[in-house]
């Protein structure tokens, strides 16, 4: 499981969990997975995907201001512990990862 922890503007604490084999939306859209309420985030920003392996990637959705992995800017990229993820004024930062068990 990759765990995804950040503070918006508001200081609103944001969790994201992602296990193996599941995609995820991030945005501030009703449409999104994970629902942010925070500027300059896109209705549908950005896509986390954990494939079958475990690895994570992160994947931009054609948003306005862009996705960033350690202040650079991405179309896709994969990610590890430590990294840190900026959507709009959004900062979430990769804290974990491991396979899960059957």
């Amino acid at each position: 499981m990759w765990i995804l922890r950040g503070n918006g503007t508001g200081k609103q604490a944001v969790t994201m969990r992602l296990t193996m084999g599941t995609a995820r939306t991030l945005g501030r859209g009703p449409q999104a997975d994970f629902i942010v309420e925070e500027a300059l985030v896109s209705r549908l920003h950005c896509r986390f995907e954990v494939d079958l392996s475990g690895k994570l990637e992160v994947e931009d959705l054609g948003s306005t201001n862009g996705t960033w992995v350690n202040d650079q800017r991405i179309d896709r990229a994969a990610l590890a512990a430590g990294d840190r993820i900026r959507a709009g004024q959004l900062e979430l930062v990769v804290e974990g990862a491991g396979r899960l068990e059957s």
